[in-house]
């Protein structure tokens, strides 16, 4: 059975959420693909995908206690499932085998 590809916003914030580790939730995801990325990722976005990600098995979430202050909320943390990992670890064997001397094609021409 093919697995369903993912797209680069999928990748980065499962890879935001394997850098983070038991950390995972909404915001640090948000600022780890910002940061690391060099890119803008609307919060919103964030979560569809985290939603999409979860519903394709490849990360579980779980609800931690509402924090402790007058209307804290509780947040959801996230973590890659098995096959979330074999996703990851696929598409990198996949893309370096694709990059592999492609190296003198990206040089830039200087006449």
């Amino acid at each position: 059975m093919a697995r369903e590809a993912l797209g680069e916003f999928e990748h980065l914030v499962m890879l935001a959420i394997l850098r983070l580790g038991p950390n995972a939730y909404g915001v640090p995801i948000v600022t780890e693909i910002e940061d690391r990325a060099d890119r803008p990722a609307a919060r919103a976005a964030v979560y569809i995908a985290l939603r999409r990600l979860e519903a394709k098995g490849l990360i579980k979430s779980r609800l931690a206690d509402p924090t402790p202050e007058r209307g804290g909320r509780a947040k959801r943390y996230y973590k890659l499932t098995a096959a979330g990992v074999r996703q990851l670890r696929d598409t990198r064997q996949a893309f370096t085998r694709m990059w592999e001397g492609l190296d003198p094609a990206l040089r830039l021409d200087k006449s």
